[in-house]
């Protein structure tokens, strides 16, 4: 996975000097043992840093400052132990430019009720503390995560943990690079959209480059390098020559082998996480990349089909997202093709030309070689496979001509009923919430594209907290939608975010 920083968390603890030494002494070894716990819990992604109580303005502002100027942090814990004067974040808070989380926790789980007097009561006060501090953060219209429990409840050290993957999010979003080969597909709306603004919103930046250029970097590959790769795809997958000469099948192979190697020094040289191309416009190469793209989104690299750069970006940005996930399922770019519409049995068959990512396969995969209508090329190459089983999120960032919405749709993979044995290309078969009718009806309604980024190890709430972060409309479909009240909430998002 291309993920570039070693990221870190600061926590940061909230009280003040009214109280004496003796109580922030104790605040400290609080914080102290709560971060130990944290880091020790196994259930965070990321470490977590202990800092010192921050009880003055001055130090407020010059550790807020202090992680905004830190490469490695990726965001702050808060949480106010005592009684923290809300006015003494105002300027920490107006300064700092990262993701926040405010932990409303306390240190003990249970009053201690033999022995409970107004020393304890002063000092132990987050539930007077954080209301305070949560006061001036929603009056200052600052986004922020909230999560309430005790810190030791592996529930709420999953919630951290699930922050957190939004968070490196929030912060590699203005790393996203995307490499346009070439343009989108002509006359497709949604694949189009403001570039200027959504690196503006999101940060990322979008450049085309001539066809040629990329296929002169992948002209270069010298034979021994494509052939040691084709052995590595001969050792992994599964060869299926379906009467095709066994010789000939391998020069197809070795071409994707070769567009591989060219395309991927090509982003690395011009620091590229993200790639789009297009089928029709591929210049002197020699097929449409396939398996030589299937295999890029496999090592964490975005990918739009048609020019899509919006799916590419968000494919990259759900994949950093899913970074280091023990039992991932896999993150990958989907496309809505046909339907099953018998009763009890409806679904979406996903699947598209070539490109989709072997990280969702489920049991063996494949090659094969067969003629695509698209592109006038030879015979592309491409992994065959079919999706896990699970739930996932589908989403699609959509340019609305005056804002981005994004649509998050819950959905339920499943195994087609029968196999497909003439459907040459790698497939995913679900059902959204709540259910294909209401669910497509939905996504329709709100401008969905039919070009998605989908997930197995992400969930709408993660998708959700990223698109407030960005200061964007996240529209949700899953089990709760009716299609009345999705109407009035999508005409209540046009007044809010215009």
């Amino acid at each position: 996975m291309l993920l570039s920083k070693d990221y870190k968390f600061w926590f940061c603890t909230g009280s003040q000097d009214l109280y004496g030494d003796e109580c922030l002494a104790n605040v400290a070894e609080h914080s102290k043992k709560m971060v130990e716990a944290l880091n020790q819990s196994g259930l965070l992604p990321y470490e977590v840093i202990w800092k010192p109580t921050l009880i003055t303005n001055e130090l407020i502002r010059k550790t807020f400052n202090e992680a905004n100027s830190d490469d490695n942090c990726a965001g702050v814990i808060t949480w106010m132990h005592t009684f923290s004067p809300a006015k003494s974040w105002i300027l920490g808070l107006q300064e700092y430019r990262k993701p926040l989380l405010h932990l409303h926790t306390q240190f003990n789980e249970e009053l201690p009720y033999d022995t409970i007097d107004m020393d304890f009561m002063n000092e132990n006060q987050a539930a007077h503390g954080d209301r305070e501090y949560g006061h001036i953060v929603s009056r200052m219209r600052i986004e922020r995560k909230v999560v309430v429990g005790h810190w030791s409840d592996p529930v709420v050290q999953n919630k951290i943990a699930s922050w957190m993957r939004t968070a490196v999010g929030i912060m590699e979003s203005s790393h996203i690079r995307v490499m346009r080969v070439a343009d989108n597909m002509r006359n497709v709306a949604v694949t189009e959209g403001d570039k200027v603004e959504a690196q503006i919103k999101f940060g990322w930046e979008i450049d085309a480059y001539p066809v040629n250029e990329i296929a002169d970097c992948v002209a270069s590959v010298s034979a021994s390098d494509t052939n040691a790769l084709v052995d590595e795809y001969y050792e992994k997958y599964d060869i299926l020559l379906e009467g095709r000469d066994p010789e000939e099948f391998k020069k197809h192979v070795a071409v994707q082998a070769q567009i591989e190697i060219g395309f991927e020094r090509f982003l690395q040289e011009k620091n590229y996480q993200a790639i789009v191309t297009h089928f029709g416009d591929l210049g002197a190469l020699k097929q449409l990349p396939g398996l030589a793209i299937q295999r890029l989104e496999e090592k964490g690299y975005g990918f739009g089909a048609e020019g899509d750069w919006k799916v590419a970006a968000m494919v990259r940005l759900m994949k950093i997202m899913t970074a280091g996930m023990k039992d991932a399922k896999g993150t990958s770019m989907l496309e809505d093709y046909t339907y099953n519409m018998v009763k009890g049995k409806e679904g979406i068959l996903q699947a598209h030309m070539l490109e989709i990512c072997p990280s969702i396969a489920d049991g063996p995969i494949s090659i094969k070689c067969q003629p695509l209508s698209m592109g006038d090329r030879e015979d592309p190459t491409r992994l065959v496979f079919t999706a896990k089983e699970g739930h996932g999120v589908a989403t699609s960032l959509i340019d609305l001509g005056n804002r981005f919405r994004l649509i998050i749709n819950d959905v339920e993979c499943k195994k087609t009923e029968k196999d497909m044995p003439k459907l040459p290309v790698a497939t995913a078969f679900w059902t959204p919430e709540p259910d294909l009718y209401t669910g497509a009806e939905a996504w329709i309604l709100a401008g969905g594209a039919h070009h998605t980024a989908f997930s197995y190890d992400l969930t709408a709430e993660q998708m959700g907290d990223w698109a407030a972060a960005m200061g964007i409309e996240a529209v949700y479909i899953d089990k709760d939608t009716k299609i009345r009240d999705f109407k009035r909430d999508l005409m209540l998002g046009e007044v809010f975010y215009r």
